[in-house]
């Protein structure tokens, strides 16, 4: 069995096996643990716990298709992808998106992306130009 993670992510979610899923494919996590409240993610670098949003909140979310952004939040996490178009397809098969600006930094390329459940996160790759 794996050592507890340090450190991770925790998304509460209305619909759990959804969320988990599109977290699988597009970040190539793996679901290590699962209950009926929550599923828990890993990469090599990252923990990711999806958890069910209690009834009493989740009746009072609605997600629509395309899910509205969910942008007012004060944290957004990271992850490093080897491919940012290879994500975007599988973001985009599973209800979520890539958004088209991106930005450059020393050694990646990031771009900001939305979950099914229309949370924000940035997607980076690992790039070697002469700006970086």
């Amino acid at each position: 069995m794996a050592a507890p993670a340090r450190a991770g992510v925790f998304i509460y979610a209305k619909h759990p096996d959804r969320l988990a899923a599109f977290y699988e494919a597009v970040l190539g996590m793996i679901a290590t643990h699962r209950t009926d409240e929550m599923i828990v993610l890993r990469s090599p670098d990252l923990q990711l716990i999806v958890h069910a949003m209690p009834p009493h909140v989740a009746e009072q979310v609605a997600i629509s298709s395309p899910p509205q952004l969910r942008d007012s939040a004060a944290i957004k996490f990271f992850v490093t992808v080897h491919s940012l178009a290879a994500a975007e397809d599988r973001a985009h098969a599973l209800g979520g998106q890539l958004f088209a600006e991106q930005w450059r930094g020393p050694g990646f390329v990031v771009r900001n992306a939305s979950d099914s459940e229309g949370n924000i996160f940035q997607l980076r790759e690992t790039s070697a130009g002469p700006d970086d």
